[in-house]
């Protein structure tokens, strides 16, 4: 195989930047002297490539000028299109709400945090993940619950959007305001120091498995025996069919304490003969 060395030539579009500790004529004149500049390239412009052929009886350099920038402009056009198109599809997933289905899965808790009840409902997608939530509080004025309201559907939108459910938990877990103090009704949450760091800290458990916001260990995979081993390879497939059609948030993991073997009942639906 004939082998050939290429040399490719561009012309860079770049500036300098110094920092002076003053503007002096004798300064300005050492410029191009000095080394501690910043450069920033501006602009790379391709302007020609020769291929000279290292065979031994030939010194021949073939210049391939037109074709070579032909070929070059013709990829960079196929990238530009390229990148228009992932632009345009990036754009419409950003700008795309992802609505829920009309019939959906979710659950509602009820805690109470000092002396104020607050009801959490969730809505789900058909995967489990969290699309909606609603606060309802009794004891508050028609502002704070019309405040709260408004609240859950700006978090319910931003779910939809593609608004990751972390940055809600990291931006208000540790709100403090009142109503705060002791939680009742809540099975992991002891208490709270806002409705918002309840709310928040409920959903990450559910949701996220943050099991360092809960107050109380997990009661799920206590059970290290074989027998549970054995028993949870047998209700695999049971426990996979259980998390399709249940709220993930309602159960949590705690699906072994949560479901009841009903395989060795049989139930006679047959009518009685007259």
């Amino acid at each position: 195989m004939a082998k050939y060395t290429v040399e490719t030539y561009y012309t860079c579009t770049f500036k300098v930047k110094h920092y002076l500790d003053d503007i002096s004529k004798n300064q300005l004149d050492q410029l191009d002297k000095r080394e501690d500049g910043e450069f920033e390239i501006l602009d790379v412009k391709f302007d020609k490539r020769n291929t000279k052929n290292l065979e031994k009886n030939s010194d021949k350099i073939e210049v391939n000028y037109k074709e070579t920038v032909g070929n070059l402009n013709n990829n960079t056009q196929k990238n530009i299109n390229k990148n228009v198109v992932i632009n345009n599809t990036f754009k419409e997933n950003i700008t795309k709400r992802f609505g829920m289905p009309d019939r959906r899965k979710g659950y509602i808790q009820k805690a109470t945090i000092g002396d104020h009840k607050v009801y959490l409902h969730t809505g789900e997608y058909e995967d489990g993940k969290i699309g909606e939530i609603f606060i309802d509080t009794s004891k508050e004025g028609e502002l704070v619950k019309a405040l709260m309201n408004n609240f859950a559907i700006a978090i319910s939108l931003g779910l939809q959007y593609g608004v990751p459910l972390d940055e809600f938990v990291n931006a208000f877990i540790g709100t403090k305001f009142e109503p705060s103090g002791k939680v009742q009704g809540n099975d992991r949450i002891l208490s709270a120091s806002s409705i918002l760091d309840y709310i928040f800290r409920e959903l990450a458990i559910s949701y996220l498995n943050r099991e360092d916001l809960a107050h109380t260990p997990s009661i799920a995979g206590s059970s290290n025996s074989e027998d549970g081993e054995q028993n949870n390879e047998e209700q695999n497939q049971l426990i996979k069919l259980v998390k399709d059609i249940t709220s993930k948030g309602f159960v949590r993991n705690n699906y072994r304490e949560k479901l009841v073997d009903l395989s060795d009942i049989k139930l006679n639906l047959k009518g009685k003969k007259k």
